[in-house]
């Protein structure tokens, strides 16, 4: 769906069920930003469900990371807040038993490094914008751009 993403050479993905930890499972670079993409798998399906990023501009131009404290997207990605101020490892463990997902399928890619300057912040709202013009919303556990 996103073939903006295509370009980013260092990508990866992970599962996460209600019985892993997303300290341990998560495999995303603690010292590089970007964006994320989350999948949930159920009932046979795949709904792309939340799009994520650590990293952004500040008003001077200076690159900084999303969360003061925050060190690159494994970070973000554990510790970001979610559903209000709880940390993700706590809140999409409990939102897997909730919804009845069988798992996430968790999609990252360093979009600034060394070599790219694609500010996170930008594309994320980029590609809630095109999700947003395919199917007339964001995805669910994104409030907005």
């Amino acid at each position: 769906m996103f073939d903006i993403l295509d370009k980013y050479k260092t990508q990866d993905h992970f599962f996460l069920t209600d019985t892993n930890d997303l300290h341990t499972v998560c495999n995303a670079p603690a010292d590089q930003h970007g964006v994320y993409v989350i999948y949930a798998l159920k009932k046979g399906r795949i709904e792309l469900i939340y799009i994520g990023n650590s990293g952004k501009l500040g008003k001077d131009g200076t690159f900084a990371s999303r969360m003061e404290g925050f060190t690159g997207l494994k970070d973000e990605i554990v510790n970001g807040h979610q559903f209000g101020k709880t940390p993700a490892h706590i809140a999409w463990k409990k939102q897997i038993t909730r919804e009845n997902i069988e798992a996430l399928n968790i999609y990252w890619y360093v979009t600034y490094d060394a070599s790219l300057k694609d500010c996170p912040e930008v594309l994320k709202k980029n590609m809630l914008r095109q999700h947003h013009d395919l199917f007339g919303a964001f995805p669910k556990w994104n409030k907005s751009v």
